[in-house]
């Protein structure tokens, strides 16, 4: 597989990786389709809400120290300020950083603008961002109505960028681009690649690319990679431009989530020749046990990673029989992205707890450089399947498959899709922080997040007697998948 670094935009997911955002079915005849071609996506004649990818490409943006953002488009387009600001300064507090908010401007696109085009707007927005926050990068993302009336970004990008002598770089992530949302993470990831990472300066062997969220693991991350005698680069959030740029220096990439870090990593590679690690995501004790050993043949430290592992492993055990003690014989449901839906799957088994069905917000048919994502291939190939399906944050299909499971246990990684469950008096843990359940120590924290829940359920068990929902018995009584229709042949 190649990442076309010469255009100006990252292909969508739909067409670089087959994605697809409606299945239903197992996790073995999932993977199988999709090795041999034969997936096809289900598409939805009702859906009742969604995500938009602008606001993950923005969102992730937004958190570099000294960069700006114009978002090019209606003032509503700018909503998720509110978030990205709340989730900038918790990413401050736990550096002990000074609160700030995102570095923002929108151009407030109204109907004139719609009409006669917002290209002096884009102008203006710029100038003022570049006057207002002094960056040393502006990233313009676009918007459903900046691109639907054709505005040339890039045009008045080169045309700024020659005036204010810093880069400005158009990021194309308007929202009907793709219907997954996670497409905006490889449209921020390519203008980086394409306008911000340099050619390196020298070779670091000791140095590694760390792709990220929030990065409240780094005190971990840093304590096991110096047992290998390693640094951590972490990125891209809470990174300066200037760090960035030096990305390509790194003697490997490694990430916490394979949706996340695919098109990065692999773009790294393809451009700089900086190897991708390309195995599991470490959550949990095998995935743990797979990236270390696939980093260490990456950068020539096996044996490191292998006495790191024995003692690792040897310190969690009698925690960990203890955590399976008390939470054997439990039932869960999974709902989260596709990388963390299939890698926590197997996190819960390792816990002692069942999975009787997964829930993926869209799946890529395979990633950058070629494999079918790493977790499901480990997940198909357990003796035994488990009921999956695809669904891009759809409540109301959650909820009528929670209404008939009616499991122990609901665990996600959006908010919007916990607090439905936990409404129907079923426990729910959110995985809001990317290192939940990381590593050897993260497992056994995240067995004792789970059996807290489980034994503190007052609220959820009060709730149920008191909220109506806004789904009728009808709906309860269909099947959840009722508005999948059939594949396309």
């Amino acid at each position: 597989m190649s990442i076309n670094i010469k255009s100006i935009e990252a292909a969508n997911r739909e067409s670089r990786l087959n994605s697809i955002t409606g299945y239903t079915g197992t996790v073995k005849d999932l993977v199988k389709k999709a090795q041999c071609g034969t997936l096809k996506n289900r598409e939805r004649c009702f859906s009742q809400a969604s995500n938009c990818s602008s606001g993950c490409a923005q969102g992730y943006l937004s958190s570099i120290v000294d960069a700006a953002i114009v978002n090019h488009g209606a003032i509503g387009c700018s909503a998720d300020v509110i978030g990205e600001t709340t989730g900038l300064k918790w990413g401050q507090n736990i550096r002990d950083w000074e609160k700030t908010n995102v570095k923002l401007i929108n151009t407030n696109m109204t109907e004139n603008s719609t009409v006669f085009g917002g290209k002096n707007k884009l102008r203006e927005g710029i100038r003022e961002a570049y006057r207002r926050f002094n960056p040393k990068a502006i990233f313009i993302t676009t918007s459903c109505a900046s691109a639907i009336i054709g505005d040339d970004v890039k045009a008045i990008a080169d045309e700024l960028e020659e005036e204010i002598k810093i880069p400005v770089v158009p990021v194309l992530c308007e929202g009907f681009r793709s219907k997954i949302w996670a497409s905006g993470f490889d449209s921020a990831f390519h203008a980086l690649l394409t306008r911000i990472v340099k050619s390196p300066r020298k070779k670091c062997p000791e140095l590694i690319n760390m792709i990220q969220f929030s990065g409240s693991g780094r005190k971990y991350i840093t304590e096991i990679l110096s047992n290998l005698g390693l640094v951590p680069q972490f990125g891209i959030p809470y990174s300066t431009i200037e760090q960035i740029s030096r990305m390509s220096e790194a003697a490997a990439t490694i990430s916490v989530c394979g949706t996340l870090g695919s098109y990065f990593g692999n773009g790294l590679e393809q451009k700089y020749g900086v190897p991708y690690v390309k195995t599991i995501q470490p959550h949990g004790i095998k995935a743990m046990d797979s990236w270390l050993r696939e980093l260490g043949k990456v950068v020539g430290k096996e044996k490191e990673v292998e006495d790191y592992i024995v003692k690792a492993k040897k310190e969690i055990k009698p925690e960990l029989e203890d955590i399976r003690k008390k939470l054997k014989g439990k039932k869960a449901v999974v709902g989260m992205g596709p990388s963390f839906s299939h890698n926590y799957i197997r996190v819960l088994k390792e816990l002692g707890i069942e999975v009787v069905w997964g829930i993926s917000w869209h799946f890529d048919q395979h990633y950058d450089h070629g494999s079918v994502p790493e977790s499901s291939i480990a997940l198909s190939n357990r003796d035994k399947d488990i009921p999956i399906s695809v669904c891009d944050g759809q409540n109301f299909e959650v909820l009528n498959l929670l209404n008939k499971i009616k499991p122990d246990l609901y665990i996600s990684r959006h908010p919007g899709t916990t607090v439905w469950p936990t409404k129907m008096g079923i426990p729910s843990v959110m995985v809001a922080d990317e290192y939940t359940a990381f590593g050897y120590r993260g497992i056994i924290n995240f067995g004792y997040r789970i059996i807290d829940a489980l034994e503190n359920n007052s609220l959820a068990e009060e709730l149920s007697k008191r909220i109506k929902f806004p789904y009728n018995p009808w709906w309860f009584k269909q099947d959840a998948f009722k508005f999948l229709e059939d594949e396309v042949k």
